[in-house]
């Protein structure tokens, strides 16, 4: 017997699809290029705002969206692999799934601050560094999408297999955040409903993900401007 549970928090759920609309926006202003390049810039800022905050969240959210709950050890993997596991989050391979677009999606954004395209387009910390790094920069950040493309077809096959083979609807639960599980693991499940201190929680979030979109956006150029940078940085020796 199955029981319907909460388990995606909405600002999970809020990331899941923004990061979805995001990155279908980076890639089709990275394809067409031109005036778009800039609005590919923005919005690669916004998706390390997205990323940042699901860091944090992955600390301070509700059960299920806490990396602790869905890490996937050595243990979890061949209980899943045997057919042994139990649970109503990511399964192993899904978090691994997670963690892996998560890593490619901090060297995409990371690479992105520093890239330029040789024309009329750098980074906004461009600046810090040499255009022979940044160009070396540049390269992986057009590497890591190639990676981050593959992953997202992945995700999708995977969407694709478990609703025919396993007959697992996975998109649902993400709109909902709700989801049909054993009603022995249903049990199990720590209620999430929102609180106080969640919303102290959510606010912290948003402050620490704003404050490093805030940074790298011009706070950084304003606290230490480029130009006293690359003065000091051309008196150091051996800089």
């Amino acid at each position: 017997m199955k029981v319907t549970v909460h388990i995606w928090d909405l600002p999970l759920r809020l990331f899941h699809w923004l990061l979805v609309v995001s990155i279908a926006a980076a890639y089709i202003t990275a394809k067409l290029g031109g005036e778009l390049i800039d609005w590919h810039g923005r919005i690669g800022i916004f998706i390390l705002g997205l990323l940042i905050f699901r860091i944090v969240w992955g600390f301070l959210g509700s059960t299920h969206a806490r990396f602790v709950s869905f890490f996937p050890t050595i243990p979890r993997l061949v209980a899943y692999l045997k057919g042994r596991w139990q649970g109503v989050g990511h399964n192993p391979l899904g978090a691994l799934s997670v963690f892996a677009l998560l890593g490619v999606l901090a060297i995409q954004v990371g690479t992105g601050l520093f890239a330029n395209d040789d024309i009329a387009y750098e980074g906004p910390l461009f600046g810090f560094i040499d255009k022979s790094l940044s160009d070396q920069l540049t390269g992986w950040h057009n590497t890591a999408f190639n990676f981050l493309l593959g992953l997202v077809v992945l995700h999708v096959i995977a969407i694709v297999f478990y609703r025919w083979a396993k007959k697992t609807n996975l998109v649902v639960p993400m709109l909902t955040g709700k989801k049909q599980v054993p009603k022995v693991l249903a049990e199990t499940v720590i209620s999430t409903r929102p609180s106080g201190v969640g919303a102290l929680r959510l606010i912290l979030s948003l402050i620490i993900s704003c404050s490093v979109v805030w940074g790298v956006s011009g706070g950084i150029s304003t606290l230490y401007p480029v130009d006293r940078y690359q003065q000091t940085a051309q008196a150091t020796p051996g800089f």
